[in-house]
């Protein structure tokens, strides 16, 4: 069973910045995709950035240019790094990760980022 530790959220003040880790417990090699999602209160879950095996990524329209997900095959870690943070950011935040050919997949569980105004 594949497990995902996330780890980095906090309260911060608008404007300032966080970055997220998410640890998987197997060969980073044999993921394909990693993403980080968030779930504002009353709110369904959304995909926040998602990046592939291959490096190619895709963020959502309200973080185009203030978050940056990355992978470091090497720890076997995804990062989400969040710039310019806003009170609207604020959210749970889940990591995730599925296998190749849609094996497996696997959600973290979960870390909650706060933004004060």
């Amino acid at each position: 069973q594949v497990q995902l530790v996330e780890s980095g959220g906090g309260l911060v003040q608008a404007g300032g910045s966080l970055r997220l880790s998410c640890v998987v417990s197997r060969n980073i090699g044999s993921v394909n995709v990693m993403a980080w999602y968030r779930q504002a209160l009353g709110k369904q879950r959304e995909l926040v950035a998602r990046i592939t095996s291959g490096g190619s990524t895709n963020y959502a329209d309200s973080v185009k240019g203030r978050f940056t997900i990355s992978r470091d095959n090497a720890k076997s870690t995804a990062y989400l790094q969040m710039n310019s943070l806003k009170p609207e950011d604020t959210a749970v935040y889940y990591c995730y990760a599925d296998g190749f050919g849609g094996t497996w997949l696997a959600w973290g569980q979960g870390t909650q980022v706060t933004v004060s105004s």
